[in-house]
């Protein structure tokens, strides 16, 4: 091949690890049970069975189960705050706070900028319907930014399979489908000789990618595998397709993976957990077999059938024409009946659609999202708050699942810190929200941080959620009402609703930050009038002395305001 021996060309030492994480996942069924997963989710659920003249006909529940679930755990938005613990240093401590607060602000334009509404409810969708929902981060030196990328779980391989901590695999292998022509630029740049890039050839190895449509490929692909692993206690990286090395272990200086994933839920012994979908499989199938059933059976007996001698018809087409004449042989009109009859529909029992429903709604209600847990309540029949409380304690269960979302967040802000102190050589530009002290207006400035400062910071990283679903927003709209029609917004009750607003948890349904809000707004016009009323009463007394003067004592104090008045310029 190309005039070089076999030894040249023999498979990477990468490629060697992908086979065998390859052939781990065909024998667990990986591959297949993907397909498998999403066909079902997406309502092809017949597959490539023969139905003759027959329609798949199909009641897909598998999809509103997943669609509520994955909408329960979404039902907050979530937000990266980070915080010190440089407890040690106390003089530095204030300071640390400080530097937070703008780390607080670039993982907030990170999130927007990245799109990490959309992705973290596409790798919660993915958790749900194929066990584990994963996101890559790489970074941007240029512009100084993570770039998150989605990563299907059947192109992730763990060196463990059978530890969920992904800080802890001894290596972790991403598969990764890209045009040939791509490749061999990619290879180019990183200073592959030119006589090596020939050895980046297409291949058609499809069998792998996630979803069946993924399996159809229109340009020249080639398989190309980064692997990362750990060498005193930081992250190595090397890239490779089957025949060459593109990247030879580089030190990336990060502490993390730059990977965090979601499991939907713990399975013994499995570093991939358990999703929604699989058990579900087998009731769906039922249910859809019960439905063509009773379709057959509708189309077979449940309309009447004619019964006809046609050898005593003369036109027995007229017997499918509505109104039409039909003329008979000879026959007495009166014998009719004997040339023309029709069989009764036969009655379907009422058990085998009881059996159908009863296996949707049960199956519905196990998986926990059933007509209570989906909030079906009539919003005028009950407050705000209650349908909440109905909502909250049926979706008590999807605490794992919600904690499991929270940590893969903290997780990958985790990662965006370490990129930052690795690439901040120079040190890193981040905004700082300062007030100007003449207009009270919030400036944002750039401020250079150096490298050694967020060293220093040791931060950590928690989640912060606000919730956002309707009957919340219902039962906020509903409280300030009341408020407003029980008089408590009034100036004269503000000490009373100040109390109130202090009494509320941080995460309470009433809106605690919007009502001390009020609470400034309302002591701020009091201080408005209080200034107003002030400046009347002087006047008034002015006013008041004015009239107590005599007349020339008056005659002066108007002279001299009409020099106060011509001594003041005019524009």
């Amino acid at each position: 091949m190309y005039g070089m021996n076999i030894e040249e060309i023999k498979e990477t030492a990468i490629w060697c690890l992908y086979e065998k994480g390859r052939n781990y996942h065909r024998m667990t069924g990986i591959y297949t049970d993907t397909d498998r997963n999403y066909r079902m989710y997406n309502g092809n659920q017949w597959g490539k069975a023969k139905l003759g003249d027959v329609e798949p006909v199909q009641k897909n529940f598998i999809k509103p189960i997943v669609k509520y679930k994955v909408g329960v755990v979404h039902d907050n938005l979530y937000a990266i705050v980070f915080s010190s613990q440089n407890f040690e240093n106390r003089e530095f401590h204030k300071e640390a706070e400080k530097y937070c607060e703008m780390l607080n602000r670039y993982a907030s334009r990170v999130w927007e900028k990245d799109c990490m509404d959309f992705k973290g409810r596409k790798i919660t969708k993915d958790s749900a319907i194929n066990d584990e929902g994963i996101i890559y981060v790489d970074f941007d030196t240029e512009k100084m930014l993570p770039v998150n990328e989605i990563v299907k779980k059947n192109d992730i391989y763990y060196g463990n399979e059978n530890d969920e901590d992904i800080q802890a695999q001894p290596y972790i292998l991403i598969r990764k489908r890209i045009p040939v022509s791509n490749a061999i630029e990619w290879a180019k740049s990183e200073g592959v000789s030119e006589e090596k890039t020939k050895f980046i050839i297409g291949d058609n190895d499809t069998f792998e990618e996630s979803g069946e449509s993924a399996k159809l490929e229109l340009d020249n692909m080639v398989t190309i595998v980064y692997k990362f692993y750990k060498k005193d206690k930081t992250v190595h990286f090397s890239c490779a397709t089957r025949w060459i090395d593109i990247i030879e272990d580089v030190n990336t200086g990060l502490s993390l993976y730059p990977i965090a994933h979601f499991n939907w839920e713990e399975k013994e012994g499995s570093a991939r957990g358990e999703g929604e979908v699989r058990y579900l499989i087998p009731n769906q199938i039922e249910v859809n077999r019960t439905e063509l059933r009773r379709v057959i059976t509708v189309k077979q007996q449940a309309y009447p059938q004619k019964i006809v001698d046609s050898s005593k018809i003369s036109n027995p087409a007229s017997l499918n024409t509505v109104g039409g004449v039909i003329k008979t042989n000879g026959q007495p009109v009166e014998d009719v009946h004997k040339v023309v009859g029709t069989l009764t529909p036969a009655q379907m029992s009422p058990d085998v659609k009881q059996l159908q429903d009863d296996l949707i709604q049960v199956t519905r209600d196990l998986a926990g999202a059933g007509d209570i847990a989906t909030g079906n309540v009539n919003p005028e029949d009950a407050s705000g708050r209650a349908i909440l409380a109905v909502q909250q304690a049926s979706q008590s269960p999807m605490t794992e699942q919600k904690e499991s979302y929270k940590k893969c967040v903290e997780d990958i802000a985790r990662i965006w810190l370490d990129y930052l102190i690795v690439h901040s050589v120079d040190g890193v530009n981040l905004e700082q929200a300062t007030t100007d002290p003449n207009t009270g207006e919030e400036i944002i400035q750039v401020v250079n941080v150096p490298q050694v400062t967020l060293q220093q910071l040791q931060a950590t990283v928690k989640v912060d959620i606000t919730p956002k679903g309707v009957y919340d927003r219902f039962a906020q709209e509903q409280t300030i009402e009341n408020m407003l029609l029980n008089g408590l917004l009034s100036a004269e009750r503000v000490g009373e609703l100040a109390i109130y607003a202090e009494l509320l948890d941080d995460d309470s349904v009433a809106p605690k930050q919007k009502i001390m809000e009020a609470v400034e707004l309302i002591r701020e016009e009091q201080a408005r009038i209080a200034q107003i009323q002030a400046e009347a009463q002087a006047m008034q007394q002015r006013a008041n002395m004015f009239l107590m003067e005599d007349a020339d004592a008056q005659a002066q104090q108007i002279a001299d305001a009409q020099m106060q008045m011509q001594a003041v310029p005019t524009e």
